[in-house]
């Protein structure tokens, strides 16, 4: 029936590693409407990235109004929309209340809204991987029929529409570089490995002949210069870069080792090798990138050894005179 669905709503509103993650589902979505009209509505922050997009025809980054104009704005342009079927791949309280704006007759709806017509049930989705969950809804919503739902099965996003897949770029590089990216929310510092472990492994990495960059927000940077301290010739770019100029340095870079933030999510998913670090304070068995990752995961990482960050580096580096 998918060729009587002509126009499409997909939701999905934060944050950057679930934006990039979903990737792989709204790619399915594309692949199963491949003559709709397919409108994504998300933030401001993530719709330049949404925009140079091949998966939607349009991008609307009013997805979190405030106020009651702002809302009755939004409940205009959905109606307006005429959506014939709604993929919810935010599955919040706030998408919930979307679906409650189109009552009493909202288009057909994937997600978990109460009353919605294609609801995702499955017992245990709560627990599942964000890939696996969200190729299950999709399976839900029948148009996915053999979703790949067992534990690791899903395929991550595919970010190579950004600017080209990474491994002949990275062949090209006259020097190779190492991303690090220490950040990540100023509201959850435990999810951060120490500066000082950073620089630890910067100098080591970079004896071993890479040049290291340092990414992250314009806030991040005093993590760059701690960086440089230890190694005064790392490059910092943070607050220098946009989604999109992330991705194409995780298509170009050697490895990228990092804290869970979507950065993190951003390089992996553009192909590049990445140790990516957990504390207890998240889930790497429902958000962990998946590709070319090893995954760390300690109760605190501020006791983690850069001795064993450099192990896990080293084995998705080349060989010494092999790159």
């Amino acid at each position: 029936m998918s060729h009587e669905i002509r126009r499409v709503l997909v939701i999905k509103l934060s944050a950057l590693g679930d934006f990039v993650l979903a990737l792989a589902a709204m790619k399915r979505i594309r692949e199963a409407h491949p003559k709709a009209h397919i409108t994504l509505l998300t933030t401001p922050l993530f719709e330049a990235l949404a925009r140079a997009c091949p998966y939607f025809d349009e991008v609307d980054a009013g997805g979190k109004p405030e106020g009651p104009g702002e809302w009755m704005a939004l409940r205009q342009r959905l109606k307006a929309g005429r959506f014939d079927r709604v993929y919810d791949l935010q599955t919040s309280a706030a998408s919930a209340r979307l679906f409650l704006l189109l009552w009493p007759f909202p288009p057909a709806w994937s997600g978990v809204a109460f009353g919605c017509a294609l609801p995702h049930r499955t017992p245990g989705k709560d627990l599942m991987h964000t890939l696996e969950r969200q190729a299950d809804q999709l399976k839900s919503a029948g148009i996915w029929p053999d979703a790949p739902t067992t534990p690791f099965s899903a395929p991550p996003p595919d970010l190579s529409w950004i600017g080209g897949a990474g491994r002949d770029r990275r062949r090209r590089a006259d020097r190779p570089f190492i991303m690090l990216i220490p950040g990540g929310s100023a509201h959850r510092l435990d999810k951060r490995w120490p500066a000082e472990g950073y620089g630890r492994l910067a100098r080591r990495l970079h004896a071993r002949g890479y040049d290291i960059v340092v990414i992250g927000g314009p806030q991040e940077s005093a993590l760059a210069r701690e960086i440089q301290r230890s190694l005064p010739q790392a490059r910092d770019l943070t607050g220098r870069t946009d989604f999109a100029t992330v991705a194409l340095l995780g298509a170009e870079t050697a490895l990228v080792v990092g804290n869970d933030t979507g950065p993190l999510h951003l390089a992996s998913a553009a192909g590049a090798p990445t140790v990516a670090l957990f504390s207890r304070a998240s889930d790497p068995g429902l958000s962990a990138p998946r590709g070319h990752v090893i995954v760390i995961q300690t109760d605190d990482l501020a006791g983690l050894d850069p001795m064993t960050v450099e192990r896990a580096a080293n084995s998705l580096l080349p060989l010494e005179g092999s790159a």
